[in-house]
């Protein structure tokens, strides 16, 4: 209770901010990592929200328009576009009974308009644009009665669901606007802090992915961290599941590069480090790599605070390919496979950054962009959906970006939990 009553203290400031510089050069493949600052509290510097005012939106690069694809949601989260170019917008948002932690219960309150949200919508709402000119007609829910659904996955005539603390199925004949038939639930997974869970099947179709967080900053293996902090196998039966890959503090965004069909995904990493670590990142799904959590980040760096301590795993542990800043907090990941943006954007990767909740000078809050050559990062990360946090001194947020994905004309779309708004970007005609 003191712990809580601290943050709420500090939440009632306007920033607990005492003058800490910008980010440093914590990007890209070799990033700059300073000397770690352990810290017992974290610092909170937690945003208020004002709402998009009418025809409001962030900004672009120029030459593209930002327009609303969908608003009036609540708290979309996820991004899925169907074969036939409908998308489907995952809207849900974390319980504050669900979080075990100081660090859980500072997220829930960011991701939540300072605590003051509805309960979680826990469903998927359909969006149809029959006629391909970036307005959708028709707005349905597909499924309702969800538990924090996040990630979604169509394979072999049957729509799988992420919840929190399950994966569930349901037969889906192509076209439908709304699924009535009872799930089949496949798989139980753990519940608890970081909550989201993604999907994503194998190119042949023969296995699914599933992104599972870890359930603490950096706890050892114990129970509350059985089968988190990883990417787990299994068949579409839920059967035969597996470790693909371990040691990932908070794996979100999955996507398969355009050019070799390597699966990569985006990691958040931990907290109470200081502003400039540990930077969160993007890589290569490597199957079977361990990537540190939590007992050493970026390689091997050893984490000193966690105990007892393994030098027989931080030997084990791969780098990252390539850093996208301390707490950034990156979830949405698209490669670009489509031809209507310039060339310029073709094959790299966009990146929905949440946002920082835990850092002096607020950071993230923004889509970047990652040029790739030759299937790997290719260049600095290129801001290119920015005025989410328009004033980083005052810390007032209109949105906070999430999921991003490709609608049937290659333009791209971004989910804004904060601002109930999908965005559609697309080059000005």
């Amino acid at each position: 209770m003191k712990r809580i009553a601290l943050l709420m203290a500090c939440l009632s400031l306007s920033a607990c901010d005492q003058g800490h510089p910008p980010p440093t050069s914590n990007t890209g493949a070799a990033p700059t990592l300073p000397k770690p600052d352990p810290q017992n509290i974290p610092t909170i510097r937690v945003n208020s929200v004002a709402a998009w005012a009418d025809g409001a939106s962030p900004t672009a690069p120029a030459g593209f328009a930002v327009t609303r694809y969908a608003e009036k949601l609540e708290h979309p989260r996820w991004l899925y576009r169907l074969p036939n170019g409908d998308v489907l917008v995952a809207e849900a948002a974390p319980p504050l009974a669900q979080m075990n932690s100081l660090e859980g219960i500072v997220e829930h309150w960011v991701d939540t308009k300072n605590g003051s949200a509805p309960p979680s919508a826990n469903r998927i709402t359909l969006l149809r644009d029959a006629d391909g000119d970036g307005r959708p007609e028709t707005r349905s829910v597909f499924l309702s009665g969800l538990d924090q659904n996040f990630g979604m996955l169509l394979l072999d005539g049957w729509f799988y669901v992420a919840n929190t603390g399950s994966v569930v199925r349901y037969p889906y004949k192509d076209g439908e606007t709304a699924i009535a038939e009872k799930g089949e639930k496949i798989l139980d997974l753990p519940v608890g802090h970081h909550w989201t869970r993604n999907l994503i099947a194998s190119p042949d179709g023969r296995k699914i992915y599933v992104t599972v967080g870890s359930g603490s900053n950096i706890a050892d293996k114990g129970d509350i961290e059985k089968r988190r902090a990883d990417i787990l196998e299994i068949d579409p039966d839920g059967k035969n599941e597996r470790v693909l890959a371990s040691g990932l503090r908070n794996p979100n965004g999955l996507g398969y590069e355009p050019r070799t069909g390597a699966l990569w995904t985006v990691v958040n990493e931990r907290d109470m480090l200081g502003d400039d670590l540990v930077p969160d990142y993007l890589t290569r799904v490597k199957d079977g790599a361990f990537y540190g959590w939590p007992w050493s980040y970026w390689g091997r760096h050893v984490d000193d605070r966690v105990q007892p301590q393994n030098p027989a795993m931080v030997a084990k542990a791969i780098t990252p390919d390539y850093a996208l800043g301390a707490h950034v907090a990156a979830l949405g990941l698209a490669f670009y496979t489509a031809d209507a943006f310039p060339a310029h954007y073709r094959g790299g990767a966009f990146i929905g950054e949440h946002g920082s909740w835990n850092r002096a000078m607020m950071t993230g809050y923004k889509v970047v962009y990652v040029p790739f050559a030759d299937g790997r990062p290719a260049g600095a990360p290129e801001d290119f959906l920015t005025g989410f946090l328009p004033d980083v001194q005052s810390g007032v947020a209109h949105g906070r970006p999430v999921g991003v994905a490709l609608d049937a004309k290659g333009a791209l779309l971004v989910a804004d939990d904060v601002g109930n708004i999908v965005w559609r970007i697309a080059p000005k005609s």
